[in-house]
């Protein structure tokens, strides 16, 4: 797949491609039953598909609360059900240790999605490492 970029040029006048890497945090809950809670995670899936769309390297998780979207997500009938379908395949995988906490871990073993472990937190069966997304160069977004 090729990479598209964004050309931009410094005060020299030399032009350079930037390419851009996103990694999309869902942390909104379902459980809240505010429209708030959809428009976020609607928003964080219309923002994967965008990148998806213009070829840019762009990975989807889902931390905290957001653990809870995966079940709601799958039904067909779900307002945002077409639109994750798009992105299904940027999706990283789930927060292992905040399904536990938030009880998404049934779901999330279920859906087949990664169950990520990269931050070993203490007290928990570890979380998604932050800081290695941005070592390699992605700008992490959350919704």
């Amino acid at each position: 797949m090729s990479t598209t970029c964004a050309v931009s040029q410094d005060a020299t006048g030399t032009e350079s491609c930037a390419t851009t890497k996103a990694a999309i945090l869902v942390l909104s809950d379902p459980n809240s039953g505010s429209e708030e809670a959809l428009g976020r995670v609607f928003n964080a899936l219309a923002a994967a598909y965008d990148f998806k769309n213009r070829g840019e390297d762009v990975t989807v998780m889902f931390n905290g609360a957001g653990t809870r979207w995966i079940g709601e997500l799958s039904k067909e009938d779900h307002p945002a059900h077409a639109l994750f379908e798009e992105v299904k395949d940027k999706v990283a995988g789930i927060s292992c240790g905040c399904a536990d906490v938030f009880g998404g871990s049934e779901e999330a073993e279920m859906s087949g999605f990664e169950l990520i472990k990269g931050n070993p937190v203490p007290g928990t069966t570890g979380l998604p490492s932050l800081h290695k997304l941005t070592v390699d160069g992605y700008t992490v977004l959350t919704f």
